[in-house]
């Protein structure tokens, strides 16, 4: 069945289809969705220009309890949608649940946070004048989503925005369109005013720029590739847009002599090659002090190699494959390039052969590394892990922060006064201490620094920054 972009409540044809590949199986059709031309996408932004004073004028509750509604849906058909997911994105079926899971979440979240918009009100400095500081929405926001979390990430985005009062735009990322039209068709059935979500599925020259473009969109977020990151920025800010920007990263882990071994390797492997390595706060980087680099390397190779890697919806599987040919390419590329600047590879890096056609890659740990190499220092996105080693805490943070990206760091350590030291050191907009890099949560703020991160941070109730406007109003009595 073809799945048609959603524009002013109606399901509408595009004009052409793309196909939804399984990763897991190439055989297997996902299904056929509808690519959008720009004069749809400026259809759907003339639409959510009209709805948007509609939808803002509603009471939060009425908000509140249309977005509960989503989220309560979500739940109910988590494994549904979820296998869904693992089917187009090629994670493991638990991880794909999980993820549904925490897309209904979020949805519940902030139904809850439609009420909670706060204001102030003070006395002015002149006599008999008050003044009071409101949020308000900033109108039509233009939504563009990442393959890798493909129900998760469009959530966190859409959730907040229509919480706050605003309309919404979205671009799903074109390997994985399917759970974001799941998401809108469950949309589509609540009391939503018709314009309020738009749905225009296809490429980012057709779709992504349009909606850059348009001066009716008066705020785009945006997650994915630090390239396509700077143009969405140069395009929206050049405009007079507001812009959030969540891209790539390079996320380091240390691991100091005292911390406790099993820990320390479960956190290396579990935050850097389960979910096939393709999440931005992946702990790619592992640095370790001498006392306990040879464990943590032997340690590491062994959990590795122990790691099964197969078809997504396997229960067995514990890496499904990578999301497509051309993934597999960039990832197979860098283990060559790791190879030629003398690192030492410990396991992995291969393409595997299943009884499905698919794009399965064995977990690949790196030793000998150095953080002016070119795989250490570049983003993966793929399950490889590269190993480096350094005299002390000092030189470990040195080398931690040496990155263009800031998004996520860790250390494993049972002292105190570096878990707090490294806190307050890390050049990371999140800090993890014995635990992955890779794993955040939805009720608190996301984001980094540098070259990972623009703008407002997401999730949380730091997400109403982004989403809303100040307005400062002042009243005399007469």
């Amino acid at each position: 069945m073809l799945k048609h972009n959603y524009i002013a409540g109606e399901w509408v044809a595009g004009i052409s289809e793309a196909q939804n590949i399984n990763p897991s199986d190439v055989t297997d059709l996902v299904g056929t969705y509808a690519q959008a031309s720009p004069e749809q996408v400026n259809d759907a932004i003339a639409a959510a220009k009209t709805a948007q004073p509609i939808w803002a004028a509603m009471t939060p509750q009425d908000r509140a309890d249309i977005l509960d509604q989503i989220g309560t849906e979500i739940l109910a058909r988590k494994d549904e949608l979820g296998e869904l997911l693992s089917r187009e994105e090629g994670k493991v079926l638990a991880e794909g649940i999980g993820e549904a899971t925490r897309a209904g979440h979020v949805f519940k979240f902030f139904a809850q946070e439609a009420l909670r918009v706060e204001g102030t009100y003070i006395d002015s400095l002149r006599p008999g004048v008050s003044v009071d500081v409101r949020r308000e929405p900033v109108g039509v926001v233009g939504l563009i989503t990442p393959w890798n979390f493909p129900i998760a990430i469009p959530a966190w985005k859409m959730a907040p925005a229509l919480a706050f009062g605003n309309s919404v735009v979205i671009k799903p990322a074109s390997l994985t369109p399917g759970s974001v039209w799941a998401l809108v068709e469950i949309i589509s059935r609540t009391a939503m005013p018709a314009g309020v979500v738009n749905l225009v599925m296809g490429g980012g020259a057709a779709v992504g720029n349009t909606i850059c473009e348009s001066a009716d969109v008066a705020a785009v977020s945006f997650t994915g590739s630090v390239g396509t990151g700077a143009q969405v920025r140069e395009i929206v800010a050049g405009r007079g847009g507001k812009v959030q920007l969540e891209m790539g990263g390079k996320s380091p882990l240390i691991i100091l002599d005292d911390a406790d071994l099993d820990v320390a390797i479960n956190c290396a492997i579990s935050g850097s090659v389960i979910s096939t390595g393709q999440r931005c706060t992946s702990n790619t980087r592992i640095i370790c002090t001498p006392g306990i680099h040879d464990q943590v390397v032997e340690g590491m190779a062994v959990q590795a190699q122990a790691l099964t890697v197969g078809h997504a919806l396997d229960p067995s599987s514990q890496i499904g494959p990578v999301v497509d040919q051309k993934q597999l390419d960039t990832n197979l590329r860098y283990i060559d390039i790791a190879d030629a600047e003398g690192a030492q590879r410990l396991c992995g890096g291969e393409r595997l052969e299943r009884p499905q056609d698919g794009f399965y890659m064995s977990p690949a740990v790196i030793a000998g590394c150095t953080n002016q190499m070119q795989h250490v220092r570049e983003e993966i996105f793929g399950p490889v892990v590269s190993v480096l080693q350094a005299d002390d805490y000092d030189q470990a943070l040195a080398i931690a922060n040496d990155s263009e990206f800031g998004l996520s760091s860790g250390i494993c350590t049972k002292s105190l006064k570096y878990a707090e030291a490294f806190k307050r050191q890390s050049a990371a907009g999140m800090v993890m201490v014995n635990l992955p890099t890779a794993g955040v949560d939805y009720h608190v703020p996301f984001g980094g620094r540098r070259g990972s991160s623009y703008g407002s941070r997401e999730q949380g109730r730091a997400a109403v920054e982004f989403y809303t406007t100040v307005k400062t109003s002042y009243t005399l009595a007469v």
